[in-house]
Formats: structure tokens, sequence, C-alpha cells
């Protein structure tokens, strides 16, 4: 039995890969975030202060935000493919991020990664650190402490709250993840409920063949190994852990503890 974080993920490549020690508990990770966030090196960026959505749309270039004046020409690719460009007279201005007018940014430290698009309808609420190439979409609500990687998918209606996504991990729509981990290429079907707190109360336990290991946690939904996948409307129990490459059916309901890679759960 394995359950460190490198049974789990690959972090050779992850801009945050020091937030994991190869030999704890993924779920490790989670207990940390808030004081990682804490001390990261937040850009030093003049956001929107003023309450409610954002007037006009944003381009942010390097650490300088303006508007997008009738001299910017954006073209709507997909981030995640980096087809996401920005252009001021003709010329384009590399790895710049777009926030649509309509996203509401809610206080806290925000940083944005290049090439970054954030929809009308978001709301972000930080701290939150959004990653190159990344797709904040139509009606996302990140709640805080949630850090997300590299061509990562924040979907329509997808409340994330203190969580982590790893590199090209995408919740596209209608999803839940609250004090979770999503791993490298993960993706999660329309519908995706990541529970995570007892009805009954007390530390979210991890069951094992060997017997529950204590999460120390009080609010723990789920790991997911790299590339894992859920169907739509599927649910897993507080401390469902997920080795690489497990499934989960459509309308299937996971049961907490731990399941070895390549597991389907039906």
């Amino acid at each position: 039995m394995n359950l460190t974080n490198a049974s789990f993920f690959d972090l050779s490549r992850y801009a945050h890969s020091s937030l994991f020690v190869a030999a704890e508990y993924p779920w490790q990770a989670l207990a940390r975030l808030k004081t990682y966030m804490a001390e990261y090196p937040w850009p030093q960026i003049a956001w929107p202060r003023s309450p409610g959505p954002i007037p006009a749309t944003l381009i942010l270039h390097d650490t300088t935000l303006v508007e997008a004046t009738e001299e910017i020409t954006i073209e709507f690719g997909e981030a995640t493919k980096g087809k996401l460009r920005v252009f001021r007279n003709g010329t384009l201005l590399e790895g710049a991020s777009v926030l649509m007018a309509g996203a509401v940014l809610a206080g806290g430290p925000i940083s944005l990664g290049k090439g970054v698009l954030v929809e009308s309808g978001a709301f972000i609420k930080g701290p939150v650190i959004i990653g190159d190439q990344s797709e904040i979409r139509q009606g996302a609500y990140l709640r805080g402490h949630c850090l997300v990687g590299a061509r990562c998918v924040v979907g329509h209606v997808t409340e994330v709250k203190h969580a982590i996504f790893l590199d090209d991990a995408k919740a596209g729509h209608f999803a839940y993840l609250g004090d979770s981990i999503l791993g490298n290429e993960v993706n999660l079907g329309a519908g995706t409920k990541l529970a995570n707190l007892r009805f009954t109360g007390g530390n979210v336990l991890v069951k094992t063949p060997t017997g529950p290991i204590d999460s120390g946690l009080h609010k723990f939904g789920a790991i997911m190994g790299d590339k894992v996948q859920t169907g739509c409307n599927a649910v897993t129990n507080p401390g469902t852990v997920l080795g690489k490459k497990s499934i989960i059916l459509p309308n299937t309901t996971a049961p907490s503890g731990w399941h070895t890679s390549n597991s389907m759960i039906r």
C-alpha cells in the first residue's frame, strides 16, 4: 500500500511542487495550503477594488492592467491551447490575459498567469492563484484559497473552495470541489460533486485495507491522482482517495477510502 504524493502525482513540472512532500500523504498539502498562500510572493497589481462586476474588459500584460480600448483586439481562441490572443494596434501582446467585463474580483490577493481568460459572471474571492493558459468560465465561483495550475478549466457554475488543481485539470460544468486535490489531467464530468464534511462530525478518516487513517482534517473532500476521470453526476464521499487513472462511472457515488490506481467504481 503506497499512499504518498509520489504515487498519485507527477510533480516534476508543477509550479507549486514545494507545497507537496514526496513521502507524505497527499491530503497533508491541503493542511498547509493556507500557509503556502499567505507566504506567496503576490505580484503587485492594482486590481479594481470597487464592489460589483468589472464595468469594462481588462487586459493584464506582464504586471500592467489596462482597459480594452478601441486599439485593443482580442481573439477569443481556446485559452488552454494557447489560442487566446490580444493585440494592441496590430501588435501581439505576448502572454496577455483577459478579464471580461462582468467578472467580479472580491477581496484578497489574486495572481493570474499568462494567457488566462476570466469570463463574464465569474466570481473570484482571493486568495486565488491561477496558472498560465487557464480558463475561468462564466458563473464559476472561486471561494478563496484556490490554487489552479496551468491549462486548467474552472467551468460554468463550478464552485471551488480551498482546493488544488494540478496542471491540465478540468472541472468544466456544474461541479463542486471543496477541500480537494485534482491531479494532472483529471477531468470531472458535468455535475460531479466532491463532498467534504461528515454528517456525524469529527475528522475525516481515510479507510485502507490495514485500517483507517485519521486525516487530521475536519473538512476533506477527495484526492484524485493523475488522469482520474468521473462521469456525469458522480459524487465522492468525504475522504475519497483515488489512485492514478481511476474512473468513476456516471451517476455513481464513490465510497470514501483509498482506491488503487486504475480502479473502476460503478
